[in-house]
């Protein structure tokens, strides 16, 4: 059975560049990313280890919607000089990379279930996007926290289940990553709709039941709900054109 590590790499190195005193220093950051690497594959255990890169083109989600993720902090300039400088020093210890067109979240996503069908996988990153994936097979793991993703935890605080997160962001949108929501509806509402109504459909059968003023809020939203909705789900049938076998973890890498 395959047992598959996906890193999520600008996830992992952001984060380590972002505690260190000297945005410079890459030296660092590659040394870390290597020891993050091993802590991981010896934590885990894994057959095949991938770590995936965003690329440069511009994502489908931001074609959709110019403001997408808006006002988000570019890259340093020294750590983006360093990726690839990064990438190599990893496939010197056999962990190879795998550079997305765009984001990495959708081809991310599309490795874990591929392989989740008869083997196990572990998704390390800190992106709570990725609680939406089925976790049959499947963990979710945060390097800095050495811990799994508490998603009963994730759950009590939205006030939802796994099941209508997306429902969830098409109604109160997603700030982190500038998906808007319908206009007027916050968190708290949009887990109380869910609560009552279950889902995203049988809520807008259900208008009739509400106040006038929600109401008119979730009928002028309507189109702007299905884009929400659109934007935060993650695609898991990303066209990849790869073999596992290239990812098979040699005994030196561990």
């Amino acid at each position: 059975m395959n047992n598959l590590l996906i890193i999520d790499g600008l996830n992992l190195v952001r984060r380590i560049h972002a505690a260190l005193p000297d945005e410079n220093d890459i030296t660092t950051v590659t040394n870390k990313t290597l020891s993050a690497c091993h802590s991981l594959i010896g934590t885990h255990s894994p057959s095949h280890v991938i770590v995936v890169w965003d690329g440069d083109a511009e994502s489908w989600r931001k074609k959709l919607y110019a403001d997408y993720k808006k006002g988000r902090k570019p890259m340093p300039e020294a750590l983006a000089n360093g990726l690839e400088g990064i990438k190599a020093s990893l496939a010197e210890q056999h962990i190879h990379s795998l550079d997305a067109a765009s984001e990495a979240d959708d081809v991310i996503a599309t490795l874990a279930l591929k392989v989740a069908e008869k083997g196990k996988v572990v998704i390390v990153s800190t992106d709570k996007g990725f609680s939406q994936l089925p976790q049959n097979n499947l963990l979710l793991w945060d390097y800095f926290k050495k811990a799994e993703f508490d998603l009963l935890a994730y759950e009590q605080k939205l006030g939802v289940q796994q099941h209508q997160l997306l429902d969830f962001i098409a109604l109160a949108g997603d700030s982190g990553n500038k998906i808007p929501g319908i206009n007027g509806i916050g968190p708290k509402s949009a887990a109380d709709l869910l609560s009552k109504f279950r889902n995203l459909a049988n809520l807008y059968r259900s208008l009739d039941n509400l106040g006038a003023k929600q109401a008119k809020k979730l009928a002028d939203g309507k189109d702007m709900a299905r884009l929400s909705y659109k934007l935060g789900q993650l695609q898991t049938n990303i066209p990849l054109n790869i073999n596992l076998k290239q990812f098979r973890l040699s005994q030196t890498s561990k």
